[in-house]
């Protein structure tokens, strides 16, 4: 079970929610949420002038609201606001967007009452998934649009889907035994305020990243098998002289990897260095292991931060307006780590070539010994390389662009939830890349073991051989017929041996 009070919910708490453990307000967070409800509802009765409370939005900060309509103008704002369009977001992201953002009310500095959070925590827990459209954030009050799509679940309106089935969410609600809430003053603009969606879908990001870096280790240890490599680049003395943690980190793993390996070879008794894609491993992998651990330092800030606007601060009875909900920390993040997991592409689609060119490899010309007639894995090669440009163009920023909006009022944007969403494409890409990779290591591995008169398997190292052997129970070696089948299987049997942890980071 996961409590939740606004404060110390960490990466991995979050995975799990996502993945269906049930989420709990902690009883030690209602007194601080309370707190700031009944600070709203002084400040409504007493009429002062307080942005979003008594006040419109935006552009519109300066007309006054009179008490009577503050509940219309929150309803109001969800509904107006659900301007989102495109495919909906995956179930997995509602629900982390779910989580977040009854993780933030919780800080009680938001003014909600304690029902409204506890209306996402019903959702997640009972499997309610608001139908969120994935366009129509730029990352500047948030994202407003996906918010507000997940807010209309709140008032039993909009889509959702539970069960497997789509609906109406207020029939959804029947089912539960649940009635829709009226939006009291303040409770909108703090459902909508906030940068709920980009946070999640880097969170699902994050997840994928940290397995690819994994998966990269592997794949190029098989490579360097294949090519009869020579390990004593990454001694820990020669990479403790340029102490990168990153290096460090990911110069264990591929020691570890590599260790009691038939196949490796010492300077000059095959070459007297290795290619910079097989060589420098630890430097490469570990600076993308760097950025990827940086956006979790922000990822894991940002998920227990206040985010909407104005913040209500009880022991001053103030109601500050600012810019917590701007999405720029995030987009900056998200950018690095796309960046970086473009990087993981483009050494290993190095590797694959290295592997089907004879003129690099010393084997038959792509992997197959019947060349001319056969073309081996001469395309997979193409297949990586389509995906690895793909992927470069994806890695384009999308934090540096702005457009404004709001009549001016937002005129600098994050474009957060661009940098959110382009990451799902490029890892998916690069899963392939490195699937890629694999299955090419594993054909030039059969080669050299049946060079060697032995098995690939039995020469391997105690570290890959289990990546080895689930790559080979699902594709056998290619010799003929469609290839692409055996792309895919390959990719899918390297994501599953690396999510069972055959080998643990270092």
């Amino acid at each position: 079970m996961i409590r939740l009070k606004g404060s110390h919910l960490s990466v991995a708490e979050a995975w799990r929610a996502i993945d269906g453990e049930e989420v709990v307000l902690d009883p030690e967070a209602r007194g601080a949420i309370e707190a700031s409800r009944a600070l709203v509802e002084r400040m409504v009765e007493e009429g002062r002038p307080v942005y979003g409370i008594t006040t419109g939005f935006g552009h519109l900060a300066s007309v006054p609201i009179s008490r009577e309509d503050v509940h219309e103008l929150q309803m109001n704002l969800v509904r107006s606001h659900a301007a989102g369009v495109g495919p909906p977001l995956s179930r997995e992201a509602v629900r982390a967007m779910m989580l977040l953002r009854a993780n933030t009310l919780a800080k009680g500095y938001s003014g909600v009452r304690t029902v409204v959070l506890e209306r996402f925590l019903a959702f997640l827990n009972a499997g309610l998934h608001p139908v969120v459209p994935s366009r129509g954030s730029v990352g500047a009050s948030g994202d407003l649009a996906p918010l507000a799509h997940l807010a209309l679940a709140v008032i039993g309106e909009g889509e959702s889907e539970m069960g497997g089935r789509v609906a109406a969410t207020a029939e959804h609600l029947a089912e539960l035994g649940l009635t829709p809430l009226a939006l009291s003053a303040k409770e909108g603009l703090a459902l909508t305020n906030g940068t709920q969606m980009m946070t999640s879908l880097g969170l699902l990001a994050l997840r994928e990243a940290h397995d690819l870096i994994e998966a990269a280790a592997v794949a190029g240890c098989l490579t360097l098998q294949a090519q009869r490599g020579i390990p004593e680049a990454f001694d820990e003395e020669l990479l403790r002289q340029r102490p990168h943690p990153g290096a460090l980190r990911e110069g264990a793993r591929i020691r570890s990897l590599l260790k009691g390996s038939s196949l490796t070879t010492r300077p000059g008794e095959v070459r007297q260095q290795d290619a910079y894609s097989l060589r420098c491993m630890p430097q490469v992998h570990g600076a993308v292991a760097q950025a990827v651990l940086h956006t979790e330092d922000v990822l894991t800030i940002e998920m227990n931060a206040a985010t909407d606007n104005p913040l209500l601060f009880v022991d001053t009875s103030r109601a500050i307006s600012g810019g917590n909900f701007h999405g720029q920390p995030i987009a900056i993040a998200l950018d690095y780590m796309a960046l970086a997991v473009t990087e993981l592409g483009n050494a290993s689609e190095r590797r694959t070539e290295r592997l089907v060119n004879p003129a690099l490899s010393g084997l038959p010309a792509f992997l197959t010994k019947e060349g001319g007639v056969k073309s081996g894995l001469m395309i997979a090669q193409y297949t990586a390389a389509a995906l690895t440009s793909e992927n470069k163009t994806l890695a384009h920023p999308a934090s540096v662009d702005t457009i404004p909006t709001s009549a001016g009022q937002e005129d600098v944007v994050s474009m957060g939830s661009i940098a959110a969403l382009k990451l799902a494409p490029l890892i998916e890409n690069a899963w392939r890349i490195l699937g890629i990779e694999a299955l090419a290591a594993c054909q030039a591995l059969d080669l050299v073991g049946e060079a060697m008169h032995g098995r690939a398997a039995d020469l391997l190292s105690p570290g890959t051989r289990p990546y080895y052997e689930a790559i080979r129970s699902a594709v056998p070696l290619y010799d003929e017929g469609v290839l692409s089948p055996y792309l895919e299987g390959a990719t899918a049997a390297l994501r599953r041996a690396v999510r069972e942890g055959h080998h643990e980071a270092p």
